[in-house]
């Protein structure tokens, strides 16, 4: 959706990409209904087995997104700044390429670090904390 939000230049679709982004944040995918497309359809078609990980490092991945995908929206509709909400876009586009292709999570490397830093207590994810010698 990003990518075809920078593409067509359609920033109506920043909508649905923020709301997406919140209510995967506050309720999992609950809420969201690409978040049930992809847990109850393309998940379970897919020829891969499933990859369980911890719900914090996730979560802080998805405030990430719903941060500059809110910012997205605040840019574009609150002060007609399209330019800089579709670098907010490209930037959760970056990092929804290394996680679709490279099952890199930037987010969830972000966090590990601020768990090793100090900054997020290690008792917020315990399996967290060795995120480092899990297989990508």
């Amino acid at each position: 959706m990003c990518a075809a939000t920078l593409a067509f230049d359609q920033r109506w679709i920043i909508v649905p990409v923020a709301y997406g982004f919140v209510a995967r944040l506050l309720t999992g995918p609950t809420l969201s209904p690409l978040g049930q497309f992809v847990t109850r359809v393309l998940t379970p078609a897919l020829p891969f087995h499933e990859k369980l990980v911890p719900g914090p490092p996730k979560r802080f991945a998805q405030s990430i997104g719903a941060f500059l995908s809110v910012s997205a929206l605040v840019l574009a509709f609150g002060f007609d700044e399209n330019p800089a909400a579709y670098v907010c876009l490209a930037l959760i586009l970056v990092a929804a390429t290394l996680e679709s292709v490279f099952a890199y999570c930037l987010g969830c490397r972000i966090f590990a670090v601020l768990v090793r830093g100090g900054i997020i207590p290690e008792s917020v994810c315990a399996e967290c904390t060795d995120i480092w010698s899990r297989a990508s």
